[in-house]
């Protein structure tokens, strides 16, 4: 059985312990306010600009842009990865992580991948799996996004698929459903998913109606602009759904470890308890032990 000091010391490291994921939950939770917060208003924007969107691509012709064309053959395929810098938010990283994987081991051994990385924890695993990295975005996800950053990011990956550097190019990010519950999600890009034609929506005639918007100019010449931003728009909200996700993840994490503390906390105060009743059980026959032995 442990000494008193011994379980002392070791209450008093849970203690501690205890007062440092406290701290990171609460700042977790003041980070989550204003990422949720952000995601929820982009959400609304993205969702209007698929919107007009999905009308003008019902207008135009089905060659008005090559990133509305797949490759004949897909051979080289891009993959984004999005996860966190840090570390202590549970199993944020490794569900992602493993639907990347997942989705290289699903495609066979013909084909060829690369990365583009947000995030320490993606990147470092494709170093380990010495697989290319094309580009990496350190210190992005779990701070303020800025919108330049999807852009930037977009461009190169536009280019790179007009280029033939990529035949498709997919994206693995975190969606943020409740406090509780964030789902790893893989979401083609390029080339640019058909929209959802009339004939659908007249088969389900629960949707809501969709406004036929006035272009100027044609739509032929408004898709080609649109096109690009699309690809923008969807990076930049797989990045603010990511990030609201990680502060999620963290902030259950810890706790769910604050809780882990309080429950070590108790189990040692028992064992102390005992072991303290022990010590003085063993004072106390001694003590009898000697008196027996002056009567004798």
């Amino acid at each position: 059985m442990a000494t008193l000091k011994e379980v002392k010391t070791k209450i008093g490291a849970v203690k501690k312990t205890k007062q440092i994921t406290k701290a990171m939950n609460m700042v977790a939770a003041s980070r989550l306010r204003g990422a949720q917060t952000n995601m929820e208003g982009f959400r609304h924007y993205a969702e209007k600009f698929a919107e007009v969107l999905g009308g003008l691509s019902g207008r135009a012709g089905e060659e008005t842009s090559p990133l509305l064309l797949p490759h004949e053959e897909v051979i080289k395929k891009h993959i984004i990865l999005c996860t966190s810098d840090r570390g202590l938010c549970g199993g944020f990283n490794a569900h992602l992580i493993s639907k990347a994987d997942s989705f290289i081991k699903e495609a066979g051994e013909d084909v060829e991948f690369s990365f583009t990385n947000f995030g320490k924890k993606g990147r470092d695993w494709c170093r380990k799996k010495q697989i290319p990295i094309r580009s990496e975005h350190i210190e992005v996800i779990g701070t303020v996004i800025k919108f330049n950053i999807a852009s930037t990011a977009g461009k190169g990956l536009i280019d790179g698929f007009l280029n033939g550097e990529y035949d498709e190019v997919v994206i693995v990010y975190s969606e943020f459903i409740s406090m509780g519950r964030q789902i790893p999600v893989i979401k083609q890009l390029l080339p640019i998913p058909p929209m959802e034609s009339d004939e659908d929506e007249t088969e389900d005639q629960d949707k809501p109606y969709l406004a036929e918007h006035i272009c100027e100019p044609s739509p032929d010449e408004l898709l080609g602009e649109l096109l690009p931003r699309s690809v923008y728009v969807q990076l930049y909200s797989a990045l603010l759904e990511t990030s609201t996700s990680e502060h999620s993840a963290r902030m259950m994490a810890m706790d769910n470890a604050s809780k882990a503390c309080d429950d070590m906390i108790d189990n040692l105060t028992l064992a102390y308890n005992k072991a303290r009743q022990a010590s003085i059980t063993a004072e106390l026959m001694d003590i009898v032990g000697g008196a027996e032995a002056l009567k004798g």
